[in-house]
C-alpha cells in the first residue's frame, strides 16, 4: 500500500547510513519439508504458549506439522553457504535471508532441502527513488460532541459495538494484535496512557522501538484502544494489545509479506484471539512483481496465504479492503482476498460507500469485501495527541475489529470461523451482497443475538 505514515527524520538519517555501501539483498527460501525438527508435536508447549493451545483447544483445533519451527539444521546449513537467517515462517516453511553477495543464492537454491529461492528486498540505496508525493486526508472535526464515544460516536453506534459496551462487553480478555507501520508516540499521548498493551516487536528491523516512526499503526490502534469517555473511545477499550511492525518504509518489497508472515506467527504462539491489520500490497519497486488481478485468489499472495490459515490456528483477522477504489486498480489488495478472514471497505457517516474504497470479487468469484464500516472521517488520534478525521479502510477496519473482539467475548463457545460468519450474516445487504458492499454493514448486536436463540 501507498505509505501513509509519517517518518522521523532522525530515522531515516540513520536507515540511510545502514545501507551504505554494497547494497544488500534478501530472499525467501522455501523449504521442501520439516524432517529435521527437534520439535515434537507432542510436546507443543515447546513452541505455542499455553494460552495459544488453550485458544485451540476450545476451539477444537490440532496442531499439526505446520506449527512446528523451521528446523534450525537447515537453517545453520544456510548460514554455512555465507547468508544471514533474518526471519522464519513455519507456517509456509520459508526462511527469509540476506546477503551481499548474489552468487550465494545458486548455492543456496541447489541444497537438497530448498525447493527455491525469491529475492524480495533490495537495500533502499540501490534502487532507483520513488514518488514522495503522498497525499493526506485530514478533515478535522469542527464541531463539539457531548456524547460518551466523542466524535467516534457515529462509527461505533454504525456497527452496534455500543449496545455489547452497554451489555459488559467491552474487550475484557481478549487480545488483539495491531500488525501495522509504527506507533508513534503511542507510548507518551495522554488520550492512549490506559491501553492495556501486552508487548511489542519490529519485525523489519528486530529490536527498533515501535515507538519511534510511523504514526499509522497508532491511529488504527486508537479507532479500538481509546478510553476516554466523551473524549475518544474505541471499539474494545478494555482489549489487551500487541503491537507489531512489519511495514518498511523505505520500499515496497515482497519482504513485507514476510515480515507479515512472521508477525501473524508470533501473534498465534504468544495466544492472541484477534488480529487487525491495515497493510496490503499489490505494486512493487520491482514493478515484475506486481500483482495482477487474476492473483487475487486466495492463493497466491504469501501474506494472503498466512492470513487464510489464521483461522485454522484458531484466530479472527480483520483486514482493510484497500484504498484504489478511485485508481486504476480499483480492486481489493492482498490480502483482502483471503479467504476465512473478514475484508472491510469503508463507507461514510451516512452508510454510503465511499469512492476510495477497493472493490471485489477476488477472482474466483467470492465475495468481498465482506463487511462494511466507516472508513470516511473515522475519528481517531493523531501523533500530536489530538483527536482528528482520516479517511482510509486502514480506519473502518480497525473500528469493525474492536467490535468482533468485543462480540467473541460475548459468544466465547464459537470458533473464530463461526464469528466471521456471524458478522457476516448480521449485514444489511447479507440476501444480496455485490462486490461494493459485500455484505454490507453488519450489526453486531443482531449477530450476539442470533449466536444466543
Amino acid at each position: 500500500m501507498k505509505k501513509t505514515c509519517c517518518i522521523l527524520f532522525v530515522s531515516m538519517l540513520f536507515a540511510g547510513n545502514l545501507f551504505a555501501g554494497n547494497p544488500l539483498y534478501r530472499y525467501r527460501v522455501m523449504l521442501a519439508d520439516k524432517k529435521a525438527t527437534t520439535y515434537s508435536l507432542s510436546k507443543p508447549q515447546e513452541f505455542l504458549s499455553q494460552k495459544a493451545l488453550e485458544r485451540r483447544e476450545r476451539q477444537g483445533l490440532a496442531v499439526d506439522s505446520t506449527d512446528l519451527p523451521v528446523p534450525s539444521a537447515y537453517l545453520n546449513r544456510l548460514e554455512t553457504e555465507g547468508v544471514k537467517v533474518v526471519g522464519t515462517s513455519r507456517w509456509n516453511n520459508t526462511a527469509l535471508v540476506e546477503t551481499a553477495d548474489t552468487a550465494r543464492m545458486e548455492r543456496v537454491e541447489a541444497l537438497p532441502f530448498v525447493t527455491g529461492v525469491l529475492k524480495v528486498w533490495t537495500s533502499p540505496d540501490s534502487i532507483p527513488p520513488r514518488d514522495a508525493n503522498r497525499k493526506k486526508q485530514v478533515n478535522p472535526f469542527r464541531q463539539e460532541f457531548k456524547d460518551y464515544y466523542g466524535p467516534a460516536q457515529n462509527q461505533v453506534e454504525m456497527i452496534e459495538a455500543d449496545k455489547l459496551h452497554q451489555a459488559g462487553f467491552r474487550g475484557q480478555g481478549m487480545t488483539v494484535a495491531v500488525i501495522d507501520g509504527g506507533f508513534l508516540n503511542a507510548d507518551a499521548i495522554p488520550l492512549l496512557q490506559n491501553v492495556k498493551i501486552e508487548g511489542t516487536r519490529n519485525f523489519v528491523h528486530p529490536g527498533w522501538d515501535v515507538y519511534a516512526e510511523l504514526d499509522h499503526g497508532m491511529s488504527v490502534l486508537s479507532c479500538m484502544a481509546a478510553n476516554h469517555p466523551y473524549t475518544l473511545v474505541g471499539t474494545a477499550p478494555e482489549a489487551s494489545y500487541w503491537l507489531f511492525c512489519s511495514e518498511d518504509p523505505d520500499c515496497e518489497c515482497l519482504a513485507e509479506e514476510d515480515y507479515w508472515a512472521q508477525a501473524v506467527e508470533y501473534a498465534d504462539s504468544v495466544g492472541v484471539d484477534v488480529v487487525n491489520t491495515s497493510l496490503g500490497y499489490y505494486a512493487f519497486d520491482d514493478r515484475s512483481r506486481n500483482y495482477r488481478y487474476r492473483d487475487l485468489d486466495g492463493r497466491t499472495s504469501l501474506m494472503t496465504r498466512s492470513a487464510s490459515m489464521a483461522a485454522d490456528k484458531g484466530m479472527i483477522v480483520v483486514c482493510s479492503a484497500g484504498n484504489s477504489g478511485d485508481k486504476q486498480w480499483k480492486k481489493i489488495t492482498p490480502p483482502a482476498d483471503a479467504d476465512h478472514v473478514l475484508t472491510v471497505g469503508a463507507v461514510d457517516a451516512r452508510g454510503m460507500n465511499t469512492t476510495f474504497s477497493s472493490v471485489g470479487y477476488t477472482a474466483d468469484g467470492r465475495v468481498k469485501p465482506d463487511v462494511m464500516a466507516r472508513g470516511g472521517h473515522t475519528a481517531l488520534i493523531r501523533p500530536n495527541g489530538r483527536v482528528s478525521a482520516a479517511n482510509g479502510t486502514s480506519f473502518s477496519a480497525p473500528v469493525l475489529c474492536g467490535g468482533v473482539a468485543c462480540l467473541w467475548q460475548a459468544c466465547p463457545q464459537l470458533t473464530a470461523k463461526e464469528i466471521m460468519e456471524l458478522v457476516r450474516r448480521s449485514g444489511d445487504r447479507f440476501e444480496c451482497p455485490d462486490n461494493i458492499f459485500g455484505y454490507g454493514i453488519p450489526s453486531l448486536w443482531k449477530a450476539y443475538l442470533n449466536a444466543n436463540r
